[in-house]
């Protein structure tokens, strides 16, 4: 069991600002991502989203385990 936190518009389309999800061993930050669209088709593309395990940058072959806490969030951009 991971707990996914969203962040900005991605809960507002998602409709939530966590939840837990149950995902099996050897998991990819990409394959949360592949999941979560498949769920919530509103969050396309995921080409643009970014993922954090455990409040660290995560790349998308990086392994997501039991436990762990992933924030799905919009790159920031300032002005």
């Amino acid at each position: 069991m991971i707990k996914v936190l969203y962040f900005g518009q991605i809960a507002e389309l998602i409709g939530a600002r966590e939840h837990n999800r149950t995902v099996p061993a050897g998991t990819t930050a990409t394959a949360l991502l592949t999941h979560l669209a498949h769920d919530y088709p509103q969050i396309e593309p995921i080409s643009r989203l970014q993922i954090a395990i455990n409040q660290h940058h995560a790349s998308g072959d990086t392994l997501i385990k039991a436990g762990d806490e992933v924030a799905i969030f919009e790159p920031v951009t300032g002005g």
